[in-house]
C-alpha cells in the first residue's frame, strides 16, 4: 500500500478564493491597530477570505498568560504571534495579528519566518497624544505615575517602523484605512 502524499498550503488555498498571509499591526497602545484589524477582518470575511485575527489581549489571555512586559517578555510575545500566524498562514488564512511589537528587531525576526509577499507590516501612526486621550483602560495615567514599568510610550521605546507596507492614519477615517489595507491585499495578489 502506498502512503498518501500530505496535504501541503497550496492543497488548502486552492478551497480558497485567496492565498494565506499575515498582516501585522504595530503601534502604540490606544493607536487603533486592533480596532482597524477588526474592521479589515469584518470586510474580508464579508467578501468570502477565510481570515483569524490575533491580538494582544487575546493572546496574553492564553498562550502568553505567562509573559509580563520586559523587553525579553514582549520578544517572546511576538515570536509566539508570528508562530502561530505562521501556522494558520500555512493553512490558507489570512491572519491580522494586532500587536503592539515595539521593537523593530523583534518585528524583522517575525517577518523573516514568512515566504516572500506572505508578511504585510502595518503601522497605525497614532501620536503619544492621541493615545493616552484614547486610554479608556487608565494604562498610561498609570505608567506616568510610574505604577506600571516598561509601557511602550512612556517608559519603554517605541522603534518606529522604517518600511512599512502601510502607514495607516491611526486618528484617520477607520473605513478608508479599511479599504487601503484590503486593497493593499489586492494589489499583492493575495485575494483572486
Amino acid at each position: 500500500m502506498t502512503e498518501p502524499q500530505p496535504i501541503v498550503r497550496a492543497d488548502r488555498e486552492a478551497l480558497n478564493p485567496h492565498r494565506g498571509a499575515l498582516v501585522w499591526f504595530t503601534g502604540l497602545s490606544g493607536s487603533g491597530k486592533t480596532t482597524l484589524a477588526r474592521a479589515v477582518e469584518r470586510e474580508l470575511n464579508r467578501l468570502g477570505v477565510r481570515t483569524y485575527r490575533l491580538d494582544g489581549d487575546v493572546m496574553r489571555d492564553g498562550l502568553n498568560a505567562d509573559l509580563g512586559f520586559s523587553p525579553e517578555d514582549r520578544r517572546e510575545n511576538v515570536r509566539r504571534n508570528g508562530e502561530v500566524g505562521r501556522l494558520m498562514v500555512d493553512a490558507g488564512l489570512v491572519v491580522l495579528v494586532a500587536v503592539i511589537a515595539p521593537y523593530a528587531a523583534d518585528r524583522q525576526a517575525a517577518r523573516a519566518r514568512f515566504g516572500e509577499g506572505d508578511f504585510f507590516q502595518v503601522w497605525v501612526d497614532t501620536s503619544l497624544e492621541v493615545c493616552e486621550q484614547r486610554d479608556v483602560k487608565g494604562l498610561y495615567a498609570r505608567a506616568r505615575s510610574g505604577e506600571l514599568k516598561n509601557f511602550t510610550g512612556i517608559s519603554a521605546p517605541y522603534e518606529v517602523p522604517q518600511n512599512p507596507e502601510h502607514q495607516a492614519a491611526g486618528a484617520g477615517a477607520l473605513t478608508e484605512e479599511r479599504d487601503r489595507v484590503i486593497a493593499m491585499l489586492r494589489d499583492a495578489g493575495v485575494m483572486r
